[in-house]
């Protein structure tokens, strides 16, 4: 399998450019198919201007740090993916590593990190989500950073958490999967709600409602590259360069105009991840 990770097919053409440049807020571009120039040129040429690249282990989390390191555009967050948590991973040692990648200056988030109930499902694995989640809202507090958070089937127990925990300053709800409900609690405590190719597919109409409940200074947009490819591309392989895609649709939901909405998520991105 190639590193786009089952996704088929010939890249997705260019969309047309957004005349306001906006962020990628979560990107994977160590397990896309192009290297990092090639990846980061396509999205200047269509108005992404900044990518936030995301570790879910040590070695993507170092090169995540290596990469943010040698690239103006590039920014890195780091951590233990709650899936790799509830496999035991996120031991004392490994924590302390992310901490200390955490503290670098071109790291700007500690995540994603949070739960995952669809792919953990035994009781001892989402225990060792949890814990793992604690520690890295610590970290995140303690050097300052953004907290990215991953949350599947898992939106009670989030909140719970970063409640009982005390949530970071800045809170950045990674592909926002849940509904309106969550949306309206997001926005109770100023967290912010990124969202991704998801909200483009047809029977996601939860997500529409979440965005049109969601208050515009707390949107981010975000393509989770290479997965979650927007329609109408939905399968082939994802990169930031698709990020207008999923702006235009966000856009259309709330009956904004486009260049004002490109402009607050860009504001918004520089508040969330104190860029």
């Amino acid at each position: 399998m190639s590193r786009s990770h089952g996704r088929t097919g010939d890249p997705p053409p260019l969309p047309e450019p957004l005349a306001v440049p906006v962020l990628d807020s979560h990107a994977h571009l160590d397990l896309m198919d192009v290297d990092v120039d090639e990846a980061l040129a396509a999205a200047r040429s269509v108005g992404i201007d900044v990518v936030v690249q995301v570790g879910v282990d040590l070695p993507s989390s170092r090169w995540s740090a290596d990469v943010a390191s040698r690239y103006d555009d590039v920014h890195a967050a780091v951590a233990l993916h709650p899936n790799e948590a509830g496999r035991g991973a996120a031991t004392d040692q490994a924590l302390r590593e992310v901490e200390q990648l955490a503290a670098l200056p071109q790291v700007v988030a500690v995540g994603e990190t949070g739960l995952d109930h669809f792919r953990t499902e035994t009781p001892e694995g989402h225990r060792l989500q949890e814990e793992s989640f604690r520690a890295h809202i610590a970290i995140a507090k303690r050097t300052g950073t953004a907290l990215v958070i991953h949350d599947r089937d898992a939106h009670d127990d989030v909140v719970r958490v970063l409640l009982d925990e005390g949530a970071p300053e800045r809170v950045v709800f990674h592909c926002f999967s849940g509904g309106a409900e969550l949306a309206r609690t997001c926005a109770e405590h100023g967290w912010w709600m990124s969202f991704a190719g998801p909200v483009t597919f047809k029977a996601n109409d939860d997500l529409r409602e979440a965005v049109q409940v969601a208050p515009t200074e707390l949107l981010l947009v975000e393509t989770d590259a290479p997965f979650l490819t927007p329609m109408p591309y939905r399968g082939r392989p994802n990169a930031p360069y698709l990020v207008p895609l999923t702006v235009r649709s966000l856009a259309a939901t709330k009956r904004a105009d486009l260049d004002e909405l490109c402009a607050a998520i860009a504001s918004n991105g520089r508040r969330a991840f104190a860029l």
